[in-house]
């Protein structure tokens, strides 16, 4: 890409505004020298071709840098969406990104849970894990997804078998009031809190 800036004599941070002025200017300059007989002419010719690339392609990388950005930017945007619970323009914005960096699976795993679909959650986190292995917030994340899991197997379990795992209890025995029933609710309510607030509270940091 920097051949082009090069070819058009302009510097990379310059504005679209100075881009598009001297484009102008040398498309000008060598539509009109084209004309001229021998091999100025067919040399005028070469350049008006290669103008018109060079600013075509910095032309389109402008855009699809400011639409797919990598860096913090679109990720806050989308952050900010999945707060809001605007899961489709989340979606849609995700989508549009080309660089699937780990905290773009972080993200679209967010989206997955919000949808409840836990399974495919937990994978775009194993993504996210193995292309940064050392972020915490993707490991947190992880190990209360599957805290969550764990525990809904539990549950699963004993709404079959409520004595199962519990040795001292015989199906005879009942349990005493307040006792089990109520420190389950509470662990299930604690689990599914801890995951609700990771994802709500972190899905914007990098």
């Amino acid at each position: 890409m920097n051949e082009y800036y090069q070819l058009l004599g302009v510097d990379e941070n310059a504005t679209d505004e100075e881009i598009a002025a001297r484009y102008s200017e040398l498309r000008e300059k060598y539509a009109e020298e084209r004309w001229q007989d021998g091999e100025a002419g067919n040399e005028a010719a070469k350049m008006l071709t290669k103008v018109e690339t060079a600013y075509r392609e910095i032309t389109a990388a402008r855009k699809e840098q400011s639409r797919n950005t990598d860096g913090a930017d679109v990720y806050e945007e989308i952050a900010v969406l999945l707060k809001a619970d605007k899961l489709s323009e989340a979606q849609n914005r995700l989508d549009d990104c080309n660089e699937r960096s780990a905290e773009w699976h972080y993200l679209q795993a967010v989206v997955f849970y919000k949808k409840n679909w836990t399974n495919d959650s937990k994978k775009q986190l194993e993504i996210a894990m193995q292309m940064d292995p050392e972020n915490v917030k993707y490991r947190n994340a992880y190990g209360k997804m599957n805290a969550k899991n764990e525990y809904q197997k539990q549950s699963a379990q004993q709404t079959q078998n409520p004595y199962a795992g519990r040795p001292d209890m015989s199906a005879d025995e009942e349990p005493q009031m307040g006792g089990n029933a109520c420190s389950d609710c509470i662990s299930c309510c604690y689990t599914y809190l801890c995951v609700d607030c990771l994802f709500s509270l972190c899905c914007g940091c990098r």
